[in-house]
C-alpha cells in the first residue's frame, strides 16, 4: 500500500461471523506501510507481498493460526455495519475505507431477502454517511459481477460499461449498494472506487459455496449436488489475485472509477465437479443433479482489460494451481470447516440441504 495511507478500515465477514449473520470489521492501526486485507464474499485470507507467491513462485496462504502482527499491524473489532455508533468509533482517524462486508449467498437471498437488504444496502449507506463525516480520502467498495445479470453460453463478457440487470435478491441488493456509492460520490463528493469481481475461491471459503461444498462433500463420501443440467458457467478468481487487485486500485485507481476483476477461468458446474473428483481420485458418478433454483443465471464472465491496462494487474494463479491449493487446504483444515458445516447447514432457496451455492 501507499505509505501515505496512515490508517485503513477494512470491513469484511469472516467465516464464523457469517454463520451468525454478523458483519464484522478489521481496523488497521496507524502508522502502516501495508494493510491486511480480508477478501470479499466470505473468504478470510490475507494479501501477502509478492502477489500471493513467495520468492520461489509458490502460492502463499497466511492462516488464522499465524500471528498477523508478524506481517501487518491491525486490530480486529466485531460489530454490525448497521450499528452507526460502533462504525463511527471504528472509522475515526481512518484515511481509507475498504468495504467488503456483504451477505452474498444467492440461495439464502431467495429464501429470505431481508438480511441482504439490511446489510448490503442499509449497512453500505451507514458506512457512506460516516465516511462523509470523517472526510475519508478513499471509499473503496467491493461488488460482484452478478449486478450485470446473465450472459448467454455462446459469448460476451461483462465490463465496466455493462448495464445493470440483477436477477436475484442478492444481486439486486449489491446493485443498490453500488448505486449508493456512486450517488454519495456525485452528491457529496466522497472519493470512491468500485471493483466488480467474479467468483472468488480459496482457503477459508464457507462450505455453502460451490467449490468448498464440493470438496468437503467429496471428502465426506457424499454426492456433489449440481443445479439443473450443471452447465451454468462461472469465472473463477483465486482469492490472493483478488486481494492484489484491490491493493492496486485503492492507492492508484482513478477516483470515481469502476474496475472489473476476473480470473479468466470459466468453468461450468460439471467441469468444476469433474476437476475436484479427479483431483481426489473419485468417480464421476458422485455427481447428483438436483432441481434448478429460480432465476438461475446461466453464465458470468469478466473482461478485465481496464485494470490490466491502467494498473498492470493480471491473474497470477491459474485455475489448476488454485484449485489444487484449495483442495489441499480443505484436506488439512477439517478442524476449521467441519464445525461450520455442522452448525449452519447448507440450504437452497427451498430450504433443502443441497445445491451448489453461487
Amino acid at each position: 500500500m501507499n505509505n501515505a495511507i496512515r490508517s485503513i478500515l477494512s470491513l469484511s465477514i469472516p467465516a464464523m461471523a457469517v454463520a451468525l449473520c454478523m458483519p464484522v470489521l478489521a481496523v488497521a492501526a496507524a502508522p502502516i506501510g501495508r494493510v491486511a486485507i480480508m477478501n470479499a464474499h466470505s473468504n478470510l485470507c490475507l494479501s501477502p507481498a509478492g502477489g500471493g507467491r513467495d520468492k520461489n513462485g509458490e502460492i502463499v496462504q497466511f492462516t488464522c493460526d499465524q500471528d498477523p502482527a508478524r506481517f501487518w499491524s491491525f486490530t480486529v473489532v466485531e460489530g454490525d455495519i448497521c450499528d452507526e455508533p460502533a462504525m463511527d468509533e471504528a472509522m475515526a482517524g481512518c484515511d481509507v475505507v475498504v468495504h467488503f462486508a456483504a451477505e452474498s449467498h444467492v440461495d439464502r437471498s431467495i429464501d429470505d431477502p431481508g438480511p441482504f437488504l439490511r446489510t448490503n444496502i442499509m449497512g453500505t449507506e451507514t458506512l457512506l454517511r460516516l465516511a462523509r463525516k470523517h472526510n475519508v480520502n478513499r471509499f473503496h467498495h467491493i461488488s460482484t459481477d452478478e449486478v450485470f445479470g446473465a450472459l448467454p453460453l455462446d459469448g460476451g463478457r461483462f465490463d465496466e460499461e455493462t448495464a445493470y440487470a440483477p436477477r436475484s435478491p442478492y444481486a439486486a441488493s449489491k446493485a443498490a449498494s453500488d448505486h449508493l456509492v456512486r450517488a454519495y460520490g456525485e452528491t457529496y463528493g466522497i472519493p470512491f472506487s468500485i471493483t466488480n469481481c467474479s467468483n472468488n475461491y480459496g482457503p477459508y471459503h464457507l462450505p455453502e459455496k460451490a467449490i468448498p461444498l464440493f470438496v468437503t462433500n467429496a471428502l465426506d463420501g457424499k454426492t456433489l449436488p449440481l443445479y439443473g443440467d450443471g452447465r451454468s458457467v462461472r469465472d473463477y478468481l483465486y482469492v490472493t489475485d483478488h486481494c492484489r487487485a484491490i491493493d492496486l486500485v485503492v492507492p492508484a485507481g482513478k477516483e470515481g472509477s469502476t474496475y472489473c476483476v476476473g480470473g479468466g477461468a470459466e468453468r461450468d458446474g460439471v467441469q468444476l465437479a469433474h476437476t475436484i473428483l479427479d483431483a481426489l481420485d473419485l468417480p464421476h458418478d458422485r455427481i447428483e443433479f438436483v432441481a434448478d433454483r429460480p432465476g438461475h443465471d446461466r453464465r458470468y464472465a469478466i473482461d478485465a482489460t481496464r485494470i490490466g491496462e491502467e494498473l498492470g494487474w493480471a491473474p497470477s494463479v491459474s485455475f489448476e494451481e488454485g484449485i489444487a491449493a484449495t483442495i489441499a487446504w480443505y484436506q488439512a483444515h477439517e478442524d476449521w470447516w467441519r464445525p461450520i458445516k455442522d452448525q449452519t447447514g447448507i440450504i437452497t432457496w427451498g430450504g433443502d440441504e443441497k445445491g451448489s451455492g453461487r
